[in-house]
């Protein structure tokens, strides 16, 4: 990497990490770490929200699952104006009328603090493993540009962004997100522009050559999203990627502590509802340029094959190949700025479970034990409980460094943390019959769908014959369909 690209990859992180810290108050309250004072407009919030969303795993995953395969991970993003719809109608205004930035303190006053512990503990292993999966594929385009160990930039990269999580907070983070969400569109969009001019007939070779190359095994081509075959449950389908997408949204829009903590960031209502609108629509269309970006590749190393590619395809290292590319095949000056991109969409996403995880353990957890807590303790609390997050998420990628394809084992590990609370939220908003047992045996009956569903075999079960994607959505279903049907049959107290 030439100095010119040094210089724009170091300028665009330094500074990124310079704005954050800028935020740092030294009167500043724990509401004001949690909230950012309800101060942030709406469009900063979508930007924020979309760049949640687009973190390594879309920026180098999805590129790596289209140059190996076809579209059909796309189609997960399809449910996004779904879960947006709900979000901006139904849980913007109830949330912000809740009062609590915990997205669990509902989960309590419905069912008791068991329900409060569960789905706070699920979030917080769930971030875990978000933020070990995005900080190896961070790391990643740094070891092949430079020849960099991985796990040193991985220590080193986690270091920047825990230190302006820590200082500035919620509004630090939102505020380097939308920055960062304006960086990583403008670096995908050039890429996909080199790629497509590269080609020696011109754009149009590589639709064709995608469009006539037809996946192993079966009669789809690259831009295939999936069978549509409505019986074949134990692969990723059209149908069940959708179906997953829509649940896992959802969960997103309605439960997730990222998502919930913006809401109440906003300065209005009619903000913070138009917020969760854009950042969730905004994805598809940069969704399908990541994609799009991966069939390019493969049509452009079709044409001008590279003994590289071909070992890292050899190896089952396709998320290695758009990497390889920046490196190698982009003009000076540019090579940085698509590792900035890259960097960008990691960097917002940790940033961001790094401060929503210190939130959870501060509202569900310490102020359950110190409940008269000052405001000092508790602000330093919360930058403890960063630094301690932040450390966790470090073990994690370097655990992760072996995975063959960080995109599926996120995938999974967020189906398995996550345990279906979805059902569990959806039994408390949605009927004032279900009560604390109804609910419990509910979520016992999800735990026993999702682990038969996703670790048969680990536990000497017989196969389920279901795609792992099913594992939250039929959770997800036993859960309400248990708990409600029991609120029927078991007689609640007068």
């Amino acid at each position: 990497m030439n100095i010119i690209d040094i210089i724009v990859f170091l300028l665009f992180t330094g500074g990124i990490v310079f704005f954050g810290c800028s935020f740092y108050n030294k009167k500043s309250s724990a509401t004001e770490f949690t909230n950012a004072g309800k101060s942030i407009p709406g469009w900063v919030i979508g930007m924020s929200i979309f760049s949640t969303y687009v973190s390594s795993i879309s920026y180098i995953g999805n590129p790596g699952k289209a140059f190996a395969s076809d579209w059909n991970p796309f189609v997960f993003g399809l449910g996004i104006p779904i879960a947006s719809y709900f979000a901006a109608k139904y849980f913007v205004p109830f949330y912000r009328d809740n009062g609590s930035v915990s997205a669990y303190a509902f989960l309590e006053e419905r069912f008791g603090s068991w329900a409060r512990y569960y789905a706070s503990a699920c979030y917080l292993l769930t971030q875990v493993a978000r933020m070990g999966s995005i900080l190896y594929l961070l790391a990643m385009p740094m070891n092949v540009l430079m020849g960099w160990d991985l796990r040193t930039v991985i220590i080193i990269t986690s270091v920047a962004i825990i230190l302006y999580s820590m200082l500035g907070g919620m509004k630090a983070v939102i505020w380097t997100e939308a920055i960062q969400g304006f960086i990583l569109i403008g670096g995908a969009l050039v890429c996909l522009f080199i790629l497509l001019f590269s080609m020696p007939e011109g754009p149009m070779q590589t639709f064709e050559i995608g469009m006539n190359t037809l996946i192993e095994g079966t009669d789809r081509c690259k831009f295939s999203l999936g069978s549509f075959s409505l019986t074949e449950l134990g692969e990723a389908t059209f149908w069940v990627t959708l179906v997953y997408g829509v649940f896992i949204n959802l969960q997103n829009y309605g439960i997730d502590q990222n998502y919930v903590q913006r809401y109440h960031t906003a300065k209005t209502e009619k903000e913070a509802r138009n917020a969760a609108l854009f950042g969730g629509w905004l994805f598809i269309p940069v969704s399908a340029v990541f994609f799009l970006i991966g069939t390019a590749l493969f049509a452009y190393y079709q044409v001008m094959p590279d003994s590289a590619v071909a070992e890292y395809v050899a190896n089952g290292k396709p998320d290695y190949v758009f990497p390889y590319f920046i490196v190698h095949s982009l003009p000076d000056g540019l090579t940085g700025l698509l590792i900035a991109s890259v960097f960008a969409a990691g960097m917002s996403t940790v940033a961001t479970s790094v401060t929503s995880c210190a939130t959870i353990i501060y509202t569900d957890y310490y102020k359950k034990i110190r409940r008269n807590a000052g405001e000092k303790e508790s602000l330093l609390t919360l930058k403890a409980s960063s630094v301690v997050v932040g450390a966790i998420g470090v073990v994690v990628a370097l655990a992760l460094t072996n995975v063959e394809s960080i995109l599926d084992a996120w995938w999974i590990l967020s189906s398995v943390f996550s345990g279906g609370m979805l059902g569990l939220f959806l039994l408390g908003y949605m009927s004032l019959k279900v009560k604390n047992i109804h609910a419990f045996l509910g979520v016992l009956a999800g735990f026993i769908v999702i682990a038969w569903i996703s670790a048969a075999e680990w536990l000497g079960l017989p196969p389920s014959g279901l795609h792992g994607y099913l594992a939250i959505v039929l959770g997800t279903v036993s859960i309400f369909v248990v708990g409600f049907a029991l609120s029927a049959i078991i007689p609640r107290k007068k």
